[in-house]
């Protein structure tokens, strides 16, 4: 039996380029760096989709009071 493990990545600070942590799947992620107090924000490469049903609910309808 193969295990598969997940992907993970170095997370570096930029500015010393210390190692902050190994991740893996994440959305946004923000870590104070010990060594030179850096906030290092981190934002996912790729956000999973929605469901194409979600997108149509979440359309905006017009407002029939609106002038326009």
């Amino acid at each position: 039996m193969v295990k598969v493990l997940p992907r993970v990545k170095d997370l570096r600070c930029g500015g010393c380029h210390r190692l902050l942590a190994k991740v893996g799947r994440f959305d946004v992620l923000q870590i104070k760096c010990p060594r030179c107090r850096a906030i290092n924000n981190v934002k996912a490469e790729s956000l999973p989709t929605a469901p194409t049903s979600a997108g149509q609910e979440a359309s905006c309808k017009p407002n029939p009071s609106s002038p326009g």
